[in-house]
């Protein structure tokens, strides 16, 4: 993942910099004090006026406006899929701590989000799962066999591929849910949430027994609205915030450090023994 986004735009010699002092050249917008404010090529009090926050938030990424189908889509995937108020899952427990330890709720989310960059889990794995998605379609169109690309990626990486399986219950309660969103939208047979629907049949069949997770099922749908792997990415790295600002307001509102303490009991030492300081 890292390898591919890489920038290799690296500047030879000292003339990019010299030409980047007090100038940055962008398309992507400007702000005008006092006037207007450019997004994108499109006045954002006019052109974007009437425009969702989750509409915006697809723009800014991809450039592309979508439509109120694939918007509804995008925006109650994030529901169903992240917006857990559940203290124990990693992010939030960070989250959480923040809020015990009065940390402010901009060093909360900020920190729960940046902890949610996984890469079994998150957004490492997010981009992962469209990519690996996206290389199965490429190589059965080419005419390949969809069960070797499989298990040869297995034998390759040594591992189930990203966005199938799951640790501790081989199901995800969310998977049934996402795709009754998506049937109801007519997004349930695009090419993509097909290929992955015949890769847990071929997952199944073997030892390995994994299903599809839900991380495995967005990607796919995202994958067929045509965002890439990186957008994707992009798009998915607030989607846990709802789960988080719960679990920081909560831990927030109860007492200092109370937060999963551990009594010293509960510690297994194997340091030195109790001593005592001699006088």
């Amino acid at each position: 993942m890292n390898k591919n986004r890489v920038n290799k735009n690296v500047p030879d010699g000292p003339q990019p910099l010299i030409d980047s002092e007090d100038n940055w050249v962008t398309e992507m917008g400007a702000w005008f004090a006092g006037d207007r404010v450019v997004f994108r090529g499109l006045d954002v009090f006019t052109d974007l006026f009437d425009k969702s926050w989750v509409e915006v938030w697809y723009f800014s990424i991809t450039g592309k406006f979508f439509s109120k189908s694939q918007i509804e889509l995008f925006s109650r995937l994030w529901v169903i899929c992240t917006s857990y108020p559940e203290p124990r899952i990693w992010n939030n427990r960070v989250a959480a701590l923040c809020g015990t330890a009065r940390a402010t709720a901009m060093i909360g989310m900020s920190s729960a989000i940046a902890v949610s960059e996984g890469k079994y889990y998150g957004g490492q794995a997010n981009y992962a799962a469209v990519e690996f998605i996206k290389n199965a379609k490429q190589f059965v169109d080419e005419g390949g066999d969809l069960q070797s690309f499989v298990i040869g990626s297995i034998k390759t990486t040594r591992q189930i591929p990203t966005g199938f399986g799951r640790p501790i219950i081989n199901n995800d309660e969310r998977v049934p849910h996402a795709m009754r969103l998506a049937k109801s939208l007519d997004f349930d047979n695009g090419t993509h949430v097909k290929l992955a629907l015949d890769i847990e049949k071929i997952l199944s069949k073997k030892r390995y027994r994994a299903v599809l997770n839900i991380g495995g099922l967005t990607a796919a749908l995202c994958a067929d609205q045509g965002l890439s792997a990186e957008e994707f990415y992009y798009a998915a790295s607030v989607i846990y915030s709802a789960g988080m600002i719960a679990c920081y307001s909560d831990a927030r509102h109860k007492p200092v450090g109370t937060f999963f303490p551990l009594s010293c009991e509960r510690i297994h030492y194997e340091g030195k023994p109790l001593r005592k300081w001699e006088k």
